[in-house]
């Protein structure tokens, strides 16, 4: 499927998605609505069991928002602004499957909460990461300081918001912001991989199991736990679970298909 900004292929139970404006694969307002669009139909996909996201060319993931934009803000331009990033963001994060993310170059303001919100991130040697809005006077508004925050802990997030200085792959690595650090050229491959391996598990499975993970975020874990309890219990009544059970003791492999 083929749009203006955003392109996506299907590869057996994963799809793919490059976001495409070159050279920086800057986020701007056309790009945002279009990579709407694409999550949109994708999460309508009954196959899809994970998504790979990464940016076309090999110098940048995303390497922010479009800054001209700025110029022509007030406060409620602005409040809509991140409104929608935010609205669009969520949707990875809340989406029924996997997302992760193949950081293959610069990951900076925008594109690293673009980032953020996916659920693995894979990052190439070469990458840098940071947040450099506050040189700019302004502050990561698509859900970046709550992201870093409940991802690294408060010190840090802090730290590499208020300095606006980036993080090389490997320092994004020690903090927590990364899941692994690949050779350059090898983050698609690398979080394809994943995915696939992803996609041979139970689908209904993963998909409780990162409703579990993501709510329990939010909450107590008295009440984590509750979801927990009720997620398991979900699947208990699945062809999925049943199938799995069988093969296992009937020393084969299963086949699931998300029922």
């Amino acid at each position: 499927m083929v749009r203006l900004f955003v392109t996506y292929e299907q590869i057996g139970f994963v799809y793919k998605l490059t976001i495409a404006n070159p050279p920086l694969n800057v986020l701007t307002d056309p790009l945002l609505s279009d990579l709407d669009k694409v999550i949109d139909e994708i999460i309508t996909k009954p196959d899809c069991r994970a998504a790979v996201i990464t940016g076309a060319g090999e110098k940048a993931f995303i390497a922010g928002a479009d800054i001209y934009q700025f110029l022509h803000l007030d406060a409620n331009k602005g409040a809509r602004l991140v409104e929608k990033g935010k609205r669009i963001f969520d949707k990875l994060a809340y989406a029924p499957f996997p997302v992760i993310c193949a950081i293959n170059g610069l990951a900076l303001g925008g594109g690293l909460e673009l980032a953020l919100a996916c659920d693995i991130r894979i990052a190439e040697q070469k990458a840098k990461l940071g947040f450099p809005e506050t040189g700019l006077a302004i502050l990561p508004g698509y859900g970046g300081t709550q992201r870093l925050t409940q991802l690294i802990g408060p010190g840090r997030a802090k730290k590499m918001i208020f300095s606006g200085a980036s993080l090389t792959a490997d320092e994004a690595y020690e903090w927590g912001i990364v899941e692994s650090v690949v050779p350059n050229g090898k983050s698609i491959n690398e979080a394809l991989a994943l995915a696939e391996q992803i996609g041979n598990k139970g689908p209904l499975a993963i998909a409780k199991a990162k409703q579990a993970i993501t709510q329990g975020l939010d909450c107590t874990l008295a009440e984590g736990q509750k979801i927990e309890t009720q997620c398991f219990a979900d699947l208990c009544i699945t062809q999925d679970m049943q199938e799995g059970a069988t093969a296992f003791i009937d020393k084969r492999l299963p086949t699931y298909y998300g029922k």
